[in-house]
């Protein structure tokens, strides 16, 4: 994987700090998906690096429904985020549903989320269309002393999409 600038480093070792307050402090209250999809704004602001009002899309309509989040580059949309309540365990019932989103609007990634538990999938377009699970990481269990952490939440920073770092890392 490509090495990560120290800027963008030391932005997500910090935020993960915070956001674990967070995301527990949220999780003990069970707070609701729409707070839990404010909260993950947030997180893609501070950690991720994403302007969350030009790069961030809430309730993005696709054929009818609307997945909560999507992230634009440019004009481009370049992945989905569905959101689930902060204390909600994400399902198999999750996971069809932020993958038949990405498949309606013919988006190769999707990202699923409760704030804590953040899993990532690439769509694959045969017959029939599948998915398979890229990322998995869980922002309670990670440290922010853990490079093999830092590197794991970096795939969906800013600065790692514009080099297709999660394909780079599908790859492998």
């Amino acid at each position: 994987m490509a090495s990560i600038p120290k800027k963008v480093k030391e932005r997500i070792e910090s935020a993960l700090k915070q956001y674990q307050l967070i995301l527990q402090s949220a999780k003990d209250r069970d707070v609701n998906e729409t707070d839990t999809v404010t909260i993950v704004k947030d997180i893609l602001s501070d950690m991720y690096g994403y302007n969350k009002y030009t790069e961030v899309t809430s309730e993005f309509c696709i054929r009818g429904t609307y997945c909560d989040l999507a992230i634009k580059v440019g004009e481009a949309v370049r992945l989905l985020i569905e959101v689930k309540a902060v204390g909600v365990e994400l399902k198999d019932n999750h996971i069809r549903q932020a993958t038949d989103y990405a498949a309606n609007h013919g988006l190769e990634w999707v990202g699923l989320t409760n704030g804590m538990v953040w899993k990532v999938f690439r769509m694959h377009f045969g017959q029939p269309v599948s998915s398979e699970i890229v990322l998995d990481v869980d922002l309670l269990q990670c440290s922010h002393k853990s490079n093999e952490d830092i590197e794991k939440l970096f795939l969906l920073a800013k600065e790692a999409r514009m080099e297709d770092a999660l394909h780079e890392y599908h790859e492998q």
